[in-house]
């Protein structure tokens, strides 16, 4: 098959949907730092951010579409793009792999049936019909440079035909005024290492990892495999279980069991893990709760700061550990969470 029928897109997710840019235009990824709000910027530019001594403006890509801007998140990421000279950060929520997608799959004009000549397609160049789910592809052209005015604003979504004001922008502009303490500060350490980065560091194969906090030790594992953190609800106790599987709860309709994994990893469980957080993991077919005291970061790790487990801890079970890296002012241990899930004896029993 030809590459030039081909192009590739960088995909990411915000609320839900999938989108795609062109890696063209997309120069580097990082998590969302803290951002400096700018009075009189444009609406959807949020803030700036000092990139190794570069100033870079950040999108949010709610506003941009007309949408109302959402809480961020310290999962979400900034995706950075260039086109002609200028450089925008995107704000996504989660960044995902880069696909390969044939021009004939991808939907150049979508008919709506619509009788007037409204241009709806400021920042969609088509739809990318292949992939397991429908992919928006963006133009980072007009993402950068399309300027709205009142006459293209879009028609109201209560079908009175009224053209909508414009979208309302939030008054308060402190950046993620309900952030709390501990996530500000991850947002901060962020910004604080963005700035002193060299140009020169290699960035190339950069390991997505999400660090979690059991008996006041940092834990780090693939963030890929992490659906969601969210709060512990209502619990439901298995009978004939271990002590390691805390039981089951509903999780917006769906049965999640939740798990204690610090028996397995030798800790120490003469004490409930304090907070209240559940890690909800995909691997495979397998679905899971993780109780977890806290969770501290998602950064990107790069693999040559990965160091063997020291012999020191050896143990019967460090064979559930991938190595150790640095984290703030300690060592943080990466779990290899689906062997710890697949072989780890973690296995729900329901037979009396």
């Amino acid at each position: 098959m030809n590459v030039s029928d081909h192009h590739s897109y960088l995909t990411f997710s915000l609320n839900g949907s999938r989108y795609g840019v062109t890696t063209n235009a997309v120069q580097e990824i990082f998590f969302l730092p803290t951002l400096t709000p700018i009075d009189e910027a444009p609406r959807d530019i949020v803030g700036l951010l000092n990139l190794r001594g570069e100033i870079l403006p950040v999108m949010d890509l709610n506003l941009r579409f007309f949408q109302r801007s959402q809480d961020y998140q310290i999962t979400d990421s900034i995706i950075v793009i260039e086109w002609q000279t200028v450089k925008v950060g995107l704000i996504v929520n989660q960044v995902h792999e880069v696909q390969e997608i044939p021009l004939e799959a991808i939907a150049p004009q979508i008919a709506y049936g619509r009788q007037n000549d409204t241009p709806y397609h400021h920042y969609i160049t088509g739809v990318a019909k292949n992939l397991s789910e429908l992919v928006m592809l963006l133009d980072p052209e007009q993402l950068i440079a399309y300027t709205d005015s009142a006459e293209n604003l879009p028609t109201a979504l209560n079908g009175s035909g009224i053209p909508a004001t414009e979208t309302p922008v939030q008054k308060d502009r402190r950046f993620c005024p309900h952030a709390t303490p501990s996530e500000m500060a991850i947002f901060q350490e962020r910004a604080d290492n963005l700035m002193k980065l060299s140009e020169g560091e290699d960035f190339t194969g950069l390991m997505p990892i999400a660090v979690i906090g059991l008996n006041d030790e940092y834990f780090g594992l693939d963030l890929n495999v992490v659906r969601e953190f969210t709060d512990i609800r209502e619990i439901t106790p298995i009978p004939c279980c271990p002590s390691r599987i805390i039981g089951n709860m509903n999780l917006r309709g769906e049965i999640v069991t939740l798990i204690d994994i610090r028996e397995t990893l030798n800790l120490p469980m003469i004490r409930a893990i304090d907070g209240s957080k559940v890690m909800v993991v995909h691997i495979d077919e397998l679905v899971a709760g993780i109780a977890i005291q806290e969770v501290c970061d998602v950064m990107y790790l790069h693999p040559s700061k990965i160091a063997p487990v020291p012999a020191a801890i050896h143990s019967a079970n460090d064979e559930y550990l991938r190595g150790t890296a640095p984290y703030r002012e300690k060592m943080m241990s990466l779990l290899d969470l689906p062997k710890i899930l697949t072989q780890g004896e973690l296995e729900v029993n329901e037979e009396p």
